[in-house]
């Protein structure tokens, strides 16, 4: 008897496929939103919003630390977006500084954020995004030495507590308008990556058999993100890179090391030429700004200037909640104390005292941790170190190429955190390990609550020291005018503690402006701001009409105590000028 097939079992057979398909997506979702990395991103960026709070409460209306070289940030941020979207060719020269070119160049440019720019417009649009930034790069900080480290081989409670101490170290509290500085999730990002990538942990050493070439092409791609931040942090980032480059290159070619996969030298030599061509290519506006203002280099002079001595390493910026008022006296003898306050936490180096005892990490591995910290410390310490740092960071700042640029050794303080953080966690992981090798044969409650002391008291006392008291003061609100108004301009007053705002009001159209402020002043732009001291005398017109000036804009509410408080109620000394009120500004037009 020939078989019935009903039509209905061939939609049976395509409708248990299609729910098998769903089934296995709903698989791969799930195990995607409970997998390690997804939860520690996400406790990542929920420890940033409490830990930076108010930044995310205020967002727009506040900005952390002070107004000032936040705001100029900000203003950087903004203009980085501005300038992809209309003219990316011209993105060094930027509308500060007129009639100065390539300004952009005269800090550092955060041209890695400036996608992120490209979002909104305005003043109020920079300064939420400047927090936004702000509250995600602590995040990255975190989540990128928690990855290192486990990558390393830590465990997760000692992974936690490098991610605490590298992510929100309290000398980072003195930098907390300093984005450039803060931003080094980067680093410890690009090195979990790379170390991944090789197949490489401190516990087993490097195995080939575990390489995967993607994660080292996204490594070296890292990389060269961090150096687009800033070369404040990214030079001696890059040659901490080529350090580890030679050491390994050495180790492979004494067969130290197992032989690398063609697939990963390659990688690395592409990884490698996209990391030295962004570098180049960064580097290429600074050297000419170093050609076109030679007084702008770096001399020792500015290097004795902030050079931090050896108390600084064992001090807390006043922002810390923990450490900053027991540490009032000692900041005050402190030539520079946003710079010298390099505290990289106390119960931080204790853990890491104890990891050179008790640790996951091998002996060897603990001394070479150990004596590159203790290096590395030394080389921050500048002309304050012994011989006056003659042996030290003076002699590379003289002969390593990019040095010479950077005034504050103090900051190689960001790799003293990462290699404390580094022998901290391998000093937490094994008293966890020890803790559950005590209490393997008790009961599961028993075992629970101590694993869970061995693990929570170490990232508690970290945490404690990562409590903070930074203001979030309110941002100036932009006067009417200077929405629209046309350039080039001077907007006076003109000073280092009022130009950081008129750079931030200028996001409304990028207007050239005379206004600016950079780690110098340009001389072009000090005799502008001279000669504008008598304006609207006719003197003072006629340079400025010679510079290209077209406008003047006087703010009276911020002119009283300076120089030009005169210049909204004095006559114009020609007639020519256009001269008129709007709302509290006084607007020339020349």
């Amino acid at each position: 008897m020939a078989m019935r097939i009903s039509a209905r079992e061939p939609l049976k057979a395509c409708g248990g496929k299609t729910v098998a398909r769903l089934a296995e997506k709903h698989g791969r979702l799930h195990r995607c939103l409970v997998h390690e990395w997804t939860a520690a991103a996400a406790a990542s960026v929920l420890l940033a919003v409490v830990l930076t709070w108010p930044a995310a409460r205020d967002i727009g209306t506040t900005i952390p630390q002070d107004v000032y070289d936040p705001l100029q940030q900000a203003w950087q941020i903004a203009w980085g977006g501005h300038s992809l979207a209309t003219a990316p060719a011209d993105i060094w020269d930027a509308n500060p500084f007129f009639p100065e070119e390539s300004s952009l160049a005269f800090s550092d440019s955060l041209l890695g954020y400036a996608p992120l720019g490209m979002v909104g417009s305005g003043a109020t649009a920079a300064v939420a995004r400047y927090n936004l930034i702000y509250i995600l790069l602590h995040a990255l900080a975190f989540f990128s030495a928690y990855a290192l480290t486990r990558q390393l081989g830590a465990r997760v409670p000692g992974a936690l507590v490098a991610g605490l101490a590298f992510g929100y170290a309290p000398w980072r509290l003195a930098h907390g308008g300093h984005m450039n500085i803060l931003s080094t999730g980067g680093i410890a990002l690009a090195l979990a990556m790379l170390a991944r990538g090789h197949g490489f942990t401190l516990r087993d050493g490097y195995r080939s058999g575990r390489a995967r070439p993607g994660w080292i092409l996204g490594g070296w791609a890292v990389a060269a993100w961090q150096v687009t931040l800033g070369f404040g942090i990214g030079v001696p980032f890059g040659y901490a890179l080529l350090a580890l480059g030679l050491t390994v290159a050495v180790g492979w070619a004494r067969g130290h090391q197992p032989d690398a996969p063609r697939r990963v030298l390659i990688c690395d030599l592409f990884g490698g030429a996209l990391f030295a061509l962004t570098t180049c290519l960064m580097a290429l506006p600074y050297l000419q700004l170093a050609e076109t203002y030679p007084y702008a280099r770096r001399s020792l002079a500015d290097l004795e200037v902030f050079s931090p001595p050896l108390r600084g390493m064992l001090t807390a910026p006043a922002e810390s909640w923990l450490w900053g008022e027991s540490h009032q006296e000692v900041r005050a003898t402190l030539a520079f104390p946003p710079e010298m306050a390099l505290l990289p936490g106390f119960f931080l180096i204790g853990l890491a005292m104890v990891g050179l005892g008790l640790s996951t990490w091998r002996p060897r591995t603990r001394l070479w941790l150990a004596g590159t910290t203790v290096l590395v410390g030394y080389l921050a310490l500048g002309t304050q170190a012994w011989g006056q740092g003659e042996y030290g960071y003076v002699f590379l700042f003289q002969h390593l190429p990019g040095l010479d640029a950077i005034r504050t050794p103090g900051r190689l303080v960001v790799w003293v955190s990462l290699l404390l953080a580094v022998l901290a966690a391998g000093a937490v992981s094994a008293i966890w390990d020890h803790a559950q090798a005590v209490m393997a044969d008790r009961p599961a409650f028993d075992r629970r609550i101590l694993t869970g002391l061995a693990a929570l008291v170490p990232v508690l006392l970290v945490s404690v020291e990562s409590l903070n008291l930074t203001p979030h003061p309110r941002v100036p609100e932009a006067p009417a005018v200077l929405r629209d108004v046309q350039g080039p301009v001077l907007i006076l007053p003109s000073d280092p503690l009022n130009d950081q705002a008129a750079m931030l009001w200028s996001t409304y159209g990028f207007p050239r402006i005379v206004n600016g402020i950079s780690s110098f002043s340009p001389r072009g732009q000090q005799e502008i701001r001279a000669v504008s001291t008598t304006f609207p005398s006719s003197e003072s017109i006629a340079y400025l009409r010679s510079t290209g000036v077209k406008t003047v804009v006087v703010l009276r509410e911020r002119v009283p105590g300076t120089p030009w408080q005169h210049a909204s109620y004095t006559p114009v000394g020609d007639v020519s000028v256009g001269r008129r009120d709007v709302g509290t500004a006084v607007v020339f037009t020349l």
